[in-house]
């Protein structure tokens, strides 16, 4: 501290005490916030390191589930599309985390479906699923159907995996699933022809609804195309 002199007397002091002395705690107190931050950030750069191997850690070790799944080692021999979607799932299925569908192709529950754009014959349609792992779509239920013709050009046809090859109303879809009477979705009317054994989906403009209709196998439309999805 500095010692001052009164003009008094020689023996009259005073004593004031030196500012610097008051300045040393708030510096100690800036240095620590300094060095706090710089600590907080180091954390929050080695969290974000540690997050980005983990991620890339997971995705690599999915890739290779993937590769080593016996599905997809079918799916990729078999398909001309290999770039897969995925979507991870709520599943009650044990281990099953992830649900695999082709680019370009649509999700609904259990199933991956392609819309095509061409025409082709029922038979060349057939076995355009065929080449990629698929077969023509089979229909379950309405909310399939909706599900299909809520994707579907109102301006196109499209077949689908049923038919009647004797023409004797004995109506067959390609997976072998039964035919059942009350789980169809025929057009008013449909199906008229003995002739026409192959089943297309299209629009009726006079009633606005969608339907099925029988057709010539012949005939060069669009079609649906259905596969399992692949479970990981």
């Amino acid at each position: 501290m500095r010692v001052l002199h009164k003009g008094g007397g020689e023996n009259d002091i005073d004593v004031m005490p030196d500012l610097r002395e008051n300045t040393i705690p708030h510096q100690s107190n800036f240095g620590f916030s300094k060095l706090l931050l710089a600590l907080l950030l180091i954390l929050f750069l080695l969290k974000e390191i540690l997050l980005s191997f983990y991620i890339r850690f997971c995705l690599s070790f999915k890739k290779f589930q993937l590769l080593e799944d016996k599905n997809y080692k079918r799916f990729i021999k078999e398909m001309i599309h290999t770039n897969l979607k995925c979507v991870r799932i709520n599943s009650t299925m044990e281990g099953k985390v992830w649900s695999y569908c082709p680019e370009n192709w649509k999700s609904f529950s259990s199933s991956c479906y392609f819309f095509s754009t061409d025409a082709k014959s029922w038979k060349e349609s057939q076995e355009n699923c065929s080449r990629m792992a698929a077969h023509l779509v089979v229909i379950n239920s309405k909310e399939e159907q909706d599900f299909l013709t809520q994707n579907l050009d109102k301006n196109a046809a499209y077949f689908v995996g049923l038919s009647d090859p004797e023409g004797q109303g004995h109506w067959q879809w390609v997976d072998q699933t039964p035919y059942k009477q009350s789980a169809t979705f025929w057009l008013p009317g449909e199906p008229t022809h003995s002739e026409e054994p192959c089943v297309i989906v299209n629009h009726l403009r006079a009633s606005l609804q969608w339907g099925w209709n029988d057709a010539l196998c012949k005939n060069r439309d669009r079609s649906v195309c259905e596969m399992m999805k692949i479970y990981l």
